[in-house]
């Protein structure tokens, strides 16, 4: 039997959406090596126990898993900032890299729509960097890799880790309450929230700080509400930090692009502090994420400060798509078709007007009527006397 149809989850790139893909990704480029960041690619395959004994393990039903021919099982990269984690703590000598990548993840659990089990990433890691100023910087240049995408109207959305974990740091919860409490708060779902915390019996404080994080959305006016909470010193601690990124991006001339949810809280292991998305109307999901997560390359043996972020490279352009902005498609500069007998020619211009940085197609039919229906700037016809202009 032949199977003409894909798994679920994957999809294939035809050549209208690879055309625009590629524009995207050498703009990228350009603006990766612009800011000073080398690239680095690190291996598809790896081991299975590289991401399930670590600390912040990636859960097994989320792992493409496959056996070597010495029996050990292998798995399809299944986080991209693991991968670079692993690399800065067991081969990189210097303290501090800026590394940028283009690469695929793989996710068994994603089954289509937006999300997909083969996600197309563009991304950048600050290795060694620590401060506010390093936060900020990163969210900038967060919105300047956005806007050379070019997405209009977008949105980044800046929180910290570090008040929900300091909100609970007192309230002995276990950590799989402490996880549930997280998807529940993550999800907007106040009532699921509570519910886990009355059984686990909080103070009526801890309680009503938690259920207001949902509505710690908007401008710098939110800092002062959050304060007003919790009286937790890793709390507010986060909100200075928030406070002072939110100075520095203000500085820079960045403010219009962001704003701030202390609502959206993400893996609480994975993460150590400033957390951020970008968001466009078009999109049910974010097309950038990023965050601090200076614990990651612990779990290879050294202890690695880090800032970044990626880009999902397809959800990018199923946005530019619904907001009417992919790369306009241009026509080849000259197509040459030939007369029997003149292949010669018509192969000689085509490789001239290449070298001089043309796009050049020399059509493998046979007269003038082969450039019927051709789109081209110019259109020649190859003659044994030489090249025709039609």
């Amino acid at each position: 039997m032949v199977f003409t149809k894909l798994p679920s989850g994957v999809r294939d790139i035809l050549p209208r959406e690879c055309r625009a893909l590629a524009k995207i990704r050498e703009h990228l480029a350009r603006k990766f090596t612009a800011y000073g960041f080398e690239p680095v690619e690190s291996a598809t395959l790896e081991y299975f126990d590289t991401y399930s004994r670590i600390r912040n393990a990636v859960p097994e039903e989320r792992m493409f898993k496959l056996s070597d021919k010495d029996g050990k099982l292998l798995v399809l990269r299944p986080d991209a900032t693991l991968s670079i984690s692993r690399i800065a703590a067991t081969k990189l000598e210097v303290p501090k890299a800026r590394l940028s990548y283009f690469t695929q993840k793989f996710d068994l659990q994603e089954a289509g729509g937006i999300s997909s089990r083969e996600i197309l990433q563009a991304g950048v890691e600050c290795l060694g960097e620590e401060g506010a100023f390093a936060d900020a910087q990163t969210i900038a240049f967060a919105i300047e890799c956005l806007k050379e995408t070019g997405l209009k109207d977008f949105v980044v959305e800046v929180g910290h880790v570090g008040y929900f974990k300091g909100i609970l740091e007192e309230c002995g919860l276990s950590e799989k309450d402490v996880e549930t409490v997280r998807a529940h708060v993550n999800a907007k779902d106040g009532l699921s929230a509570q519910r886990v915390l009355e059984r686990a019996g909080v103070s009526h404080d801890a309680l009503n700080a938690v259920l207001a994080l949902p509505a710690l959305f908007g401008g710098a006016e939110i800092f002062g509400r959050a304060e007003h909470l919790t009286s937790s010193r890793s709390a507010r601690a986060a909100i200075a930090r928030l406070r002072e990124i939110h100075g520095l991006l203000a500085r820079m001339g960045y403010e219009k692009y962001v704003c701030y949810d202390l609502g959206t809280v993400r893996r609480l292991g994975y993460y150590s502090g400033v957390i951020f998305a970008g968001l466009v109307r078009e999109m049910g999901a974010p097309v950038m994420s990023g965050g601090r997560y200076d614990g990651l390359a612990d779990d290879f043996g050294k202890h690695v400060p880090a800032v970044g972020f990626a880009m999902g490279l397809k959800r990018i352009l199923i946005a530019l798509e619904r907001q009417g902005n992919l790369p306009e498609e241009l026509p080849p500069d000259a197509v040459i078709a030939c007369e029997e007998g003149a292949e010669d020619v018509g192969c000689r211009a085509a490789a001239e007007m290449t070298a001089a940085g043309k796009r050049a197609i020399l059509l493998s039919e046979y007269g003038a009527a082969a450039l019927t229906g051709c789109e081209a700037k110019e259109k020649f016809l190859a003659t044994k006397e030489g090249l025709k202009k039609l």
